[in-house]
This record gives C-alpha cells, structure tokens and sequence, in this order.
C-alpha cells in the first residue's frame, strides 16, 4: 500500500505556526485528538514539528512558563519528510530510523499529510486480516 491511499482520506491538513504559544498547540493537539502539527511559516512552507513528546520533554527538562514558550522554541527543525508515493513499508522504515512517531507527506513542496506510526500498523493489521481470510478460505476450500 502507498502512503498517499493514508493521507487522501484525511481531511483538511492541522497546522500550526511557530509563534503559536505551546499552550496554543496544545490546545489544537487536544481538540483534533492528534499527536503531532507540522509547523509552518508564513509562506507555508514545512519548518518543523510540534508534538506530544516535545511538551513531555519540556516538563522533564523543568522548562519554566511552558505555556507561554513559542512552538519554535521546542519543536524539531531537522524534519524528515516521505512522498505519497512511498510505500507503507518505507515510512515504517523511517519513522524506525529516525526514532519518530509522525511523518509530513510532502509533495512538490508542500505539505499534503501526516503519516503516524498508528496509521502504518492499521495498515499492517488489515493486510494481516485480509491474508488470515485467504488462508482461511484455502483451507475449506482443500478441506
């Protein structure tokens, strides 16, 4: 399966800015029920990642005023990106690699999804059912 059959049915792509406070990114993690934002700048262009593990991480390091700490202060700049193109597989492979949970889809320069681990196993339980069926149904049918 290709990454891009994930992200075609997901809707309106969340973002946030970098100077959106984290208690402001927070808030939209929260309410869309989702573990990570792409940060992007005025031009929409990818300038990194904000998520669930950079808040965790900011309360362990006893970072003071978080909530009033911009998103640029903690999220990753370095970010690794997929094309819809790539198969499941292959983003599984780099979110291993990269020790990440959730990876922008970009194509021709912009940001059309995020793929998360959650996402890939899905994929992997349903391939895994649907082989379950066939082999159930070779072993009637051989009696």
């Amino acid at each position: 399966m290709l990454v891009r059959e994930i992200v075609r049915d997901q809707g309106p792509l969340v973002v946030c800015r970098p100077q959106d406070t984290v208690q402001t990114a927070a808030v939209i993690l929260h309410t869309k029920y989702i573990g990570a934002l792409p940060v992007m700048d005025e031009n929409n262009r990818l300038v990194g990642m904000f998520g669930e593990r950079d808040i965790v991480r900011a309360f362990a390091n006893r970072m003071p005023k978080i909530d009033t700490m911009l998103v640029s202060d903690l999220m990753a700049k370095n970010v690794i990106t997929c094309k819809p193109d790539n198969t499941v597989l292959e983003a599984m492979a780099l979110m291993k690699r990269h020790k990440i949970r959730h990876l922008p889809v970009s194509e021709d320069g912009k940001v059309v999804g995020i793929v998360s681990i959650r996402d890939t196993l899905d994929v992997l339980r349903q391939n895994a059912e649907e082989n379950a069926a066939v082999m159930r149904d070779i072993s009637i049918a051989r009696g």
